[in-house]
């Protein structure tokens, strides 16, 4: 599963709750250094049970088995310390290729513990859980059930869920006061949140996406005068691998947001790079400018071809 995919999961079940008139409602779990604390025997015996076995599984035990590491400290004024040498008995490798894909192998049996009362999304160490309901009890307890199981679930793979920064958000398609505030896990509390960061999405309780455009927008806003500076010592396609790099991918990511109301801010930014790339004036129409860049023209199509992309999948 991609992050499009992930992030399309989610605000379907979320917008297909509320078209029903449901109540709907995300926690976002966070797991403290996630990568690092998983059990390298638990993970052995679920690739065993997904089918990796023999001398596939041998191979596995050895890329995991004997790695050590040391923890150095540089002191400008007292010099340079090392610890001593110790093997690493937990957790997949960070940075590789394989260690995501290990860690999707060691958490995809959450889903089975909890999928009878929610709807998880799962990307990573990325986790989120839906919980819908007709009613605000039944909500709550849809809440306290995934958080007491979830929570014994990870215990018992040896990951910890931090609830400090773990996030619960309701919902809903405008204001209402029938939601739950907070709930509760032994001695913590969740309290309901406007907003979330998923995937590199800002998400709010509305999906209104107003955050989140205005959040890219600056970044936008950078890459139009990165483009501007550099305009005079580029080509016109090294300006283009420019515009691709630092504004199109921005703009383009999670773009199910392009229905919004705000989408004419980035429209315009979007504009705005376009003249500075063919040096034209404020007042110049950009419908022949996107021809002749070979661009897509107005925002929205991207839009319909990233949902159709991911309905397809």
């Amino acid at each position: 599963m991609s992050t499009d995919n992930a992030i399309y999961q989610l605000t379907n079940n979320i917008l297909k709750a509320l078209d029903n008139k449901q109540l709907v409602g995300g926690i976002f779990c966070d797991l403290s250094k996630a990568f690092d604390c998983v059990d390298h025997k638990t993970l052995l015996n679920k690739l065993e049970y997904y089918g990796v076995r023999g001398a596939a599984n041998k191979l596995i035990k050895s890329y995991l088995a004997d790695r050590s590491q040391t923890v150095l400290i540089k002191d400008n004024y007292s010099g340079t310390y090392y610890s001593e040498w110790n093997k690493v008995m937990r957790g997949v490798p960070q940075g590789s290729i394989l260690g995501p894909l290990f860690f999707l192998f060691y958490i995809n049996d959450l889903p089975q513990t909890i999928k009878y009362t929610c709807l998880p999304t799962l990307f990573a160490d990325d986790i989120n859980i839906m919980c819908v309901q007709r009613s605000r009890e039944r909500l709550e307890d849809d809440y306290a059930n995934v958080l007491t199981k979830g929570n014994r679930w990870f215990q018992k793979n040896s990951l910890t869920l931090n609830l400090n920064k773990t996030n619960l958000v309701h919902f809903a398609a405008k204001t209402t006061v029938n939601i739950p505030d907070c709930i509760k896990l032994g001695q913590n509390r969740l309290i309901n949140s406007q907003t979330i960061n998923f995937l590199g999405l800002t998400l709010d309780y509305t999906l209104s996406w107003s955050p989140h455009i205005a959040r890219i927008c600056n970044k936008l806003r950078s890459a139009c005068y990165i483009l501007r500076i550099l305009k005079p010592t580029l080509t016109a396609q090294n300006l283009k691998t420019i515009y691709f790099a630092y504004f199109h991918s921005i703009m383009s990511y999670g773009i199910f947001w392009g229905n919004s109301t705000d989408n004419d801010d980035i429209f315009k930014l979007q504009k705005r790079a376009i003249r500075v790339m063919t040096n034209s004036s404020n007042r110049t129409s950009c419908r022949g400018l996107f021809k002749e860049l070979g661009f897509l023209p107005p925002l929205f199509p991207i839009h319909i071809i990233a949902c159709s992309v991911c309905c397809q999948k």
